[in-house]
């Protein structure tokens, strides 16, 4: 049987680093150069950080915590976390070595985190008169858990919490839902506005599809924004990330063994037992996949992991985290997963199998390759597993995150579930590469050269199409002709902070998705750029002015499509046998290059592209062409006519279209986009025809 289709991992993004030392060194205080940022923002009542895995939230929160109770004259800092095995990242510093005015104490019975008893309503009681009892005395910080925390809340009451600094790790986790409850008493806490709160969340699409805070609520933080970009570039070691999709036919336990290398230091996690690909028999999967990887010769009393001998002779270790049939075993392998004396020992594992375990917060710097089995529904899930594989360590050049994915087989029921997974997959790696990519700054052309940039060999020259890269940031400077620019304050901080946030809305959009992947021959890209795109702004922010509404558009379309141009450019120039990781200015020589072959870069032309055209020439090569093409014929066959909402937005395009051009858009024209106008108006004409006729 020909299992898998596709014959090897088809990286969907591939980024390499100029690995300048810079994100790891530290100042006379010292701080790390995000902690620097966020240390300068100390003042602000209410603050979000932003900030990859790894890249010493942590530690900046001590900082801010710190200067806050001495200096600010706020009386205690309560840091809350998802989970347990997190609040170690909070235990005690001595920060006073580097140069810090105070070091971080939490005294042992305030770690609450490490008192017995899970966070159920029964055993947290405890917990819940501890931090009543931490309230009450002139100690002055504590760690709890996210649970904790909602329980004392109910019961002390907000007024309790006066003056306080209330510290958020893994934001991500909250939503502005009303039932999620710790996003409803966060929004009481901002109501009454008498504590700080600082947000940490190492995701940049924090909520997924719900939003964290109500805008609003959202609107008075502070954002301080570290990028992947710097934080990777800035690496010691780490050269390249490679994140790739491989599909495959039948049982994933058939096929794991042509993305699982044994050499490489390797996390997998085994799908969802409720999910497609599980087997609904996780026990037997690990016993599967140890049973692939070679001949099983004992456990290990210490540590409780696996002894396997592979086909080259060597001996490694596997750490089970699937088993939970015995609770002592389990807790012996987390503690030696977690030991502190282990940390810096590359040898002390070497491939850990996990299902709902080691994502967030678990800190295993040597892994190289992060193997998910099956679509993750949460993209801030993925963003965590691939966090996992993008710690700096010495020796690892390389990093990859592989998600392996059932084909959609579109002679089965369950086509639609599966093509929802690749849809999905697709998604999560468009989004990754967006948040891979240094920030891009926009302005119409001939704004004028940015202090801090470098425009290439000329350097900035006037009535050209300029793009200037600054190192030290991670960002671009792109001039495009055309450009609304945004009005308001709150567009401006849009534009500056949140594009990654209306993309990830954007390509979560399945029909859009569906339509721009596999409606090719009959999709116009403005329906995509303009409506599509439109929309999700219309919907994100209706309070905007409608010239505030199309500056984000603009911005948010240029910046997905100019990454996927750029990706396009070098692939096109790249030779398939090296394997070479490229430039770190990969990106921004793509981007130039694409001006080049354009001469002018305007957003007339950025609109014309299918976003989505970069992703289908990765899957074209990633799925077997039968496949692609059944699927295709699939979404093609739920075609609709044009939606009520679609035929109002290209009404009113054709208005606007009028005003240029002096005449409407024609139905018999060769430009596809100026045909679809036309469409529109008479869908709208119908449309307003039957509601006439129904009224009279």
């Amino acid at each position: 049987m020909d299992n898998p289709t596709n014959k090897r991992t088809v990286p969907s993004v591939s980024i390499s680093t100029g690995r300048t030392g810079a994100s790891t060194k530290i100042n006379d205080m010292g701080m790390r150069p995000m902690q620097e940022r966020v240390y300068a923002r100390r003042g602000e009542q209410y603050l979000l950080i932003k900030s990859p895995p790894a890249s010493g939230k942590s530690r900046a929160l001590m900082f801010i915590a710190l200067d806050k109770l001495n200096n600010q004259g706020l009386k205690q800092a309560i840091i809350v976390v998802p989970e347990r095995s997190i609040g170690g990242s909070f235990a005690d510093e001595n920060l006073t070595a580097n140069g810090f005015f105070a070091d971080w104490v939490v005294k042992p019975q305030w770690n609450l985190c490490n008192a017995p008893g899970i966070d159920d309503v029964k055993v947290a009681r405890s917990k819940v008169k501890a931090l009543g009892e931490f309230l009450a005395s002139d100690d002055k910080a504590m760690v709890c858990t996210h649970a904790t925390f909602r329980l004392a809340v109910e019961e002390l009451g907000i007024g309790a919490f006066d003056n306080r600094l209330l510290a958020v790790d893994e934001f991500h986790h909250v939503s502005s839902n009303p039932d999620n409850r710790l996003g409803s008493q966060l929004g009481q806490f901002i109501a009454r506005d008498k504590v700080h709160l600082v947000a940490m969340t190492g995701s940049y699409f924090r909520g997924d599809a719900e939003a964290v805070l109500s805008p609003a609520d959202e609107a008075k933080f502070e954002s301080v924004t570290y990028t992947y970009y710097e934080q990777l570039n800035g690496y010691e070691y780490l050269k390249s990330l490679d994140i790739g999709y491989f599909f495959y036919t039948g049982r994933y336990l058939d096929a794991i063994m042509k993305v699982l290398n044994p050499a490489l230091k390797t996390i997998v996690h085994i799908p969802n037992v409720n999910s497609r690909e599980s087997t609904k028999d996780k026990h037997k999967e690990v016993e599967e996949i140890m049973d692939a990887l070679g001949t099983w010769r004992g456990d290990d009393e210490v540590t409780g992991f696996h002894s396997i001998e592979v086909a080259t002779g060597k001996t490694i270790k596997v750490a089970d985290l699937v088993d939970d049939g015995d609770a002592a075993k389990r807790s012996k392998v987390l503690n030696a997963l977690k030991d502190p004396a282990q940390r810096n020992n590359r040898e002390h594992v070497d491939i850990i199998i996990a299902l709902g375990m080691a994502k967030e917060g678990f800190d295993w710097i040597w892994c190289e390759h992060a193997l998910t089995v099956g679509y993750r529904s949460s993209l801030t899930e993925i963003i965590q597993i691939i966090g996992r594989a993008t710690r700096d360590a010495p020796g690892k050049e390389k990093s990859q995150f592989t998600n392996l994915i059932a084909e959609p087989d579109a002679t089965e029921a369950a086509v639609a579930d599966a093509i929802n997974d690749t849809l999905k997959a697709i998604a999560a790696s468009l989004l990754m590469e967006q948040v891979l990519a240094p920030r891009f700054e926009f302005t119409p052309k001939n704004a004028g050269a940015k202090a801090g940039f470098d425009y290439g060999e000329g350097g900035y020259v006037e009535g050209s199409t300029n793009i200037g890269v600054n190192e030290k940031t991670g960002q671009y400077h792109v001039e495009i002709k055309g450009l609304a620019t945004p009005i308001s304050p709150e567009a401006s901080r849009i534009c500056r902070e949140d594009l990654n946030e209306v993309i990830t809305a954007f390509v979560q959009d399945k029909s859009a998705l569906e339509r721009g992947l596999f409606d090719r021959e009959d999709v116009v890209p403005e329906e995509l750029t303009q409506l599509k795109m439109g929309k999700i702004v219309r919907d994100r922010y209706p309070d905007l002015e409608l010239a505030d509404q199309e500056a984000v558009r603009q911005r948010a379309i240029a910046a997905l499509n100019l990454t996927q141009q750029a990706k396009q450019q070098l692939a096109a120039l790249s030779d398939p046998e090296d394997d070479q990781p490229k430039a770190n200015t990969a990106l921004i020589d793509g981007v130039r290059r694409f001006a080049m072959d354009v001469r002018d870069l305007d957003i007339d032309l950025i609109d014309r592209i299918n976003p989505f055209d970069a992703a289908y020439a990765v899957l074209s090569k990633a799925m077997d062409e039968k496949t692609l093409k059944q699927v295709q014929a699939t979404i093609a066959a739920k075609r609709v006519s044009i939606p009520y909402e679609e035929a109002r937005e290209l009404a009113e395009r054709a208005k606007k279209f009028k005003q240029e051009r002096g005449r409407l858009p024609e139905i018999t024209s060769q430009d596809a986009w100026e045909r679809r106008l036309a469409e529109g108006i008479a869908a709208f004409a119908r449309y307003v025809a039957q509601k006439q006729a129904g009224n009279g």
